[in-house]
């Protein structure tokens, strides 16, 4: 069954520019590795070379933090939407002086 995969803006060079694809999976890892698979640029954005999810990278299934829900164990129905969310870090090298 496919899923709605939501692909943010820094990793969209990766999908083709697109915001959103449909991935099949039975569950959050299924997807996962369908994803990179789909799309091998898009392994190292989101996985450290041993196979997990890279610490600065969080997903969501719907509205819900996959660490919290099983993590890759996680199902998924084809109503669902699985959200890729990076930290983002950093700044201006300026310094206020209010």
């Amino acid at each position: 069954m496919a899923v709605k995969v939501q692909i943010p803006a820094p990793l969209r060079p990766f999908t083709g520019s697109h915001s959103t694809v449909e991935v099949d999976g039975r569950d959050v890892g299924e997807v996962l590795e369908n994803l990179v698979a789909a799309h091998p640029q898009l392994r190292p954005q989101l996985f450290q070379p041993d196979g997990h999810i890279r610490s600065f990278v969080n997903v969501y299934l719907n509205d819900e933090d996959i660490r919290y829900t099983g993590r890759g164990q996680t199902p998924v129905q084809p109503t669902d939407t699985l959200t890729i969310v990076p930290s983002v870090a950093g700044g201006s090298a300026a310094r206020c002086c209010c």
